[in-house]
């Protein structure tokens, strides 16, 4: 009898084993959920699109929508995110200073690019000398609009500013003159300025196309390019893996072409 009762307590215990064993090889329930914030309209539409390669790979994904540009980080904060897809890096090392998080980014997502306009010339190359260039009178846009112009080779900014004033401007080789205006203010001067740097949204709101009507667009190096950002934790998880993988591909880059006429541009690319 006691025989009979430690086969039987032997075979239990291998087959608890054999579960036990069974259940560490396959995913939880939580490694096949994505949670993904995002700016409400066009940025999420765009969005669906990567979801459905996630949801063919049998992820449940939902996409939680923001209208300010803080909720999307309290929330990956909170962990009622996975990964939110809205904010630049200079936003997220901002972010992460002022708020003492480590959030990182898992990959680049898109570029909603600066570019440079002017009803005078159809080249950056024919600029002139003592031309006027107008620029967001606000320091983040102003910073940006300057580094834009250094990327023609138009002027030079000392090294190492980040964010930069006409009064960082080292080399102006063409001794161009500068006005500042409200960022909104910036498209209604082209008829009276050389050229300006005007934000995709300003610029599309005036008829604009950044793609087809500038005369030198952004550079998807900028650090303005938006990313996909997630926690330290979840960085190295395979559902974030196959989040950048699924955003990242060519599905997605012609629902940008379609959708924003030219206000989205794929970041990796």
């Amino acid at each position: 009898m006691k025989k009979n009762l430690f086969v039987k307590l032997s075979i239990l215990l291998a087959l608890l084993l054999f579960l036990a064993g069974c259940g560490n090889s396959e995913s939880s329930p939580d490694d096949q959920t994505l949670k993904i914030g995002s700016m409400e309209g066009l940025q999420s539409e765009v969005l669906d699109v990567a979801v459905e390669k996630l949801e063919e790979q049998g992820y449940t994904v939902e996409i939680v929508t923001f209208s300010d540009y803080q909720a999307p980080n309290t929330a990956l904060e909170e962990n009622s995110l996975d990964a939110n897809i809205f904010q630049h890096t200079p936003f997220l090392d901002s972010y992460n200073r002022d708020k003492g998080t480590d959030f990182v980014s898992a990959g680049a997502a898109f570029l909603n690019p600066m570019a440079i306009y002017s009803e005078n010339y159809l080249s950056i190359d024919e600029v002139q000398d003592g031309d006027l260039f107008a620029l967001p009178n606000d320091p983040t846009n102003m910073g940006r609009a300057l580094l834009v112009l250094e990327a023609t080779g138009l002027i030079e900014i000392e090294e190492g500013v980040d964010n930069p004033t006409t009064d960082d401007i080292i080399e102006n080789s063409k001794n161009l003159e500068f006005i500042e205006l409200e960022p909104a203010q910036v498209t209604a001067s082209l008829e009276d300025v050389d050229f300006a740097a005007i934000n995709s949204n300003y610029a599309v709101d005036f008829g604009l196309n950044p793609k087809e009507d500038s005369i030198f667009t952004e550079s998807i190096d900028s650090p303005y390019t938006v990313q996909i950002v997630t926690t330290q934790e979840l960085n190295d998880s395979q559902k974030i893996s196959d989040l950048v993988a699924a955003y990242q591909n060519d599905a997605v880059v012609d629902a940008m072409d379609e959708l924003s006429n030219g206000t989205l541009l794929p970041g990796w690319k």
